[in-house]
């Protein structure tokens, strides 16, 4: 057994002892150990995480173990140690501090309308028949060691429930912030329940207010009735001392529809995996990334979207640009299933390698096992178009800004999908900004960078390749 597993296996025993928990939970987590103890950190022996696996990451990331904060912090106002930047867009703000949720002595929202938002530790004791119909479905011999080490030591999280009938006008948003000094290691296990004929939108980012080492490994479970509607946007603008592995499991009923929209901006290491499951007629999921890496960061997203009733679309639109050493890697799947006749299915991966060191791989795959389908696929690695750029540099701008130009272009289409409008406007100028290498890590919040003097160029945008 090596050293991290071992103390891995010791942090189970304390959080066991530590915490007076709901046997509900206390059963959870023998689950999830038991099968940690027997699958182990990912190596490259799998083949989902042979281009880079995350156990030897974790044994040489730095001297010392990653600790798992096993209590919250004192509550303290929010604004005291983050600010974030968004509020133009109206959401209602929901903090994670060092993996728990931070409130002053409310765990749990109880809406008129019958929403219910907070803690998922209060809402297993509060709402126990719930949470046991929805929390930790997934097939224990389809998940990996991640997931499993998620289950046996998640500190907190956050529960949404939207009752049936119910349109939440605002969206939410879920920042997890890290503060402090030492290795910390966060594991999050978020829920997501939307009713019947219900909609939401929900922004969610990952933050740091010091860059030092940390370790995170979330789930997200989400469950969407017939007719109801989620549309989910990621943000990540983490330090390079960071690993962040991110795991999304969505599951579909009658005419429903999920929007997810991930967009990466640093990190030292990200893993986003997201698997969604059209479990009957007429469920319909869009999913869209950009990833844009550089120094030495590396990106990896695993995208899977089962078929499982017939009449389900999918559409899947993946971008990256990688520049000096970094790597990407996008691995995108789609299964339909025997039964899931007039399935439509779509999948495109686009990528802009900069240089010769950056490595970009990518593998779009399609199984099939019905006939009445229309599916397709497509995947391209490639450098900036020099013909564009010439069009570009004849209307008298320099290379550097007719570089800059083609790859906003290029990335500006998946920050287009997002829906609100504040948000897209957000995100367009963050992409700005990171293409010419004025983003790092922001010290506050990933969305602080909004002051920044437009400037338009009237270009004839139909000669850019994308």
């Amino acid at each position: 057994m090596s050293d991290l597993k071992h103390h891995i296996l010791q942090q189970y025993q304390e959080i066991r002892q530590g915490l007076k928990e709901p046997e509900m939970i206390q059963q959870i987590r023998k689950r999830g150990i038991e099968l940690f103890d027997k699958q182990g950190f990912p190596s490259q022996k799998i083949e989902k995480w042979k281009h880079k696996a995350i156990d030897t990451l974790l044994d040489t990331h730095s001297e010392g173990f990653f600790e798992i904060q096993k209590q919250p912090d004192p509550f303290r106002p929010v604004n005291e140690y983050f600010t974030c930047d968004i509020k133009d867009i109206g959401t209602s703000m929901y903090t994670f501090l060092n993996g728990w949720y931070a409130h002053s002595n409310q765990p749990l929202e109880i809406h008129e309308n019958g929403v219910v938002i907070g803690s998922i530790l209060a809402a297993f004791e509060k709402y126990p028949e719930l949470i046991q119909s929805y929390f930790a479905q997934m097939d224990p011999e389809k998940i990996d060691g991640m997931i499993s080490l998620n289950q046996a030591l998640f500190t907190d999280g956050i529960f949404i429930y939207i009752p049936d009938n119910v349109v939440v006008e605002q969206p939410l948003q879920i920042v997890s912030v890290i503060d402090s000094f030492s290795k910390i290691m966060v594991q999050h296990r978020h829920l997501v329940i939307v009713g019947k004929n219900s909609s939401l939108s929900l922004v969610h980012c990952d933050d740091s207010i010091h860059e030092e080492n940390s370790f995170i490994n979330n789930i997200l479970e989400v469950d969407i009735a017939e007719n109801g509607q989620l549309h989910y946007y990621k943000m990540e603008n983490k330090d390079k001392q960071t690993l962040l592995v991110n795991h999304t499991f969505v599951n579909q009923k009658r005419d429903s529809r999920f929007i997810s929209n991930i967009i990466t901006f640093n990190s030292g290491y990200v893993r986003n995996g997201i698997q969604v499951n059209l479990n009957e007629p007429g469920a319909d999921a869009k999913l869209y990334g950009l990833y844009l890496v550089d120094r030495k960061q590396y990106v990896d997203n695993q995208v899977s979207v089962l078929h499982n009733a017939p009449d389900c679309t999918s559409n899947q639109v993946y971008k990256g640009i990688a520049d000096d050493e970094a790597g990407a890697n996008f691995n995108g799947h789609i299964v339909v299933q025997k039964d899931a006749q007039r399935t439509a299915a779509y999948q495109v991966n686009r990528n802009i390698a900069l240089t010769d060191d950056a490595k970009i791989t990518t593998r779009p795959f399609l199984e099939i096992y019905a006939d009445d389908v229309k599916c397709s696929h497509g995947a391209t690695v490639g450098q900036l178009d020099e013909n564009a750029l010439f069009y570009i540099r004849s209307r008298g701008i320099c290379q550097r800004n007719a570089r800059m130009l083609l790859m906003y272009a290029f990335a500006n289409e998946v920050a287009n999908f997002v829906e609100i409008d504040k948000l897209r406007e957000r995100l367009n100028d963050m992409i700005k900004r990171r293409l010419k290498g004025e983003l790092t890590i922001c010290d506050q919040c990933m969305l602080h960078c909004s002051d920044e003097k437009n400037f338009t160029f009237d270009l004839d945008t139909t000669k850019f390749k994308k």
